[in-house]
């Protein structure tokens, strides 16, 4: 049996116990290992009770040791995330989705109308499902919704027809 690769841990437990209060949960493990081999510095720990104790498999270990090695915490610490990606729809382009969808008389009769309303009206090319997703994030938005009433409906005719239909009933 090999013996276990024996590191120097530069920073102190009480500067990693620090760190390992503060730093999200999917980077813990590493400054745990950190600190299990600070504990054991003199005799050295393999990589393989490191990982039963943690409770990661051996490879991210070894992986782990050899990022601290090459680069300290700073490297051991990168886990390669990039972050925030900015949204497709601007902010002139929300608003005048917005309009469009609370408007009950705009005539959209479903997402791929909506897709061609927005390449057309902000000359760019945005995906169904990226504009599907968006709209029911912001506005709860379903791809089949009865309308309350019809677009081209003539309220005029509406009243009449109500008022012959309450007078005609009153007859009988």
């Amino acid at each position: 049996m090999a013996k276990p690769k024996i590191i120097e841990v530069k920073e102190s437990l009480k500067t990693l116990k620090k760190l390992l209060k503060s730093i999200s949960p999917h980077l813990s493990p590493r400054i745990r290992m950190l600190i299990y081999i600070k504990e054991n510095e003199q005799k050295g720990i393999s990589k393989r009770e490191l990982a039963d104790i943690i409770g990661v498999n051996h490879n991210s270990i070894q992986n782990w040791r050899k990022a601290y090695i090459n680069g300290g915490i700073s490297l051991l610490l990168d886990d390669g995330r990039k972050g925030f990606k900015p949204s497709l729809v601007t902010k002139e382009a929300h608003k005048e989705l917005e309009e469009l969808l609370s408007n009950p008389e705009n005539g959209i009769q479903g997402y791929k109308e909506l897709q061609e309303w927005y390449n057309h009206t902000f000359n760019k090319s945005i995906k169904y499902t990226t504009l599907v997703e968006y709209c029911k994030r912001h506005w709860k938005t379903k791809i089949k919704v009865a309308r309350k009433s019809h677009i081209k409906k003539d309220e005029e005719k509406e009243k009449s027809f109500k008022k012959t239909l309450y007078s005609s009933s009153m007859l009988q």
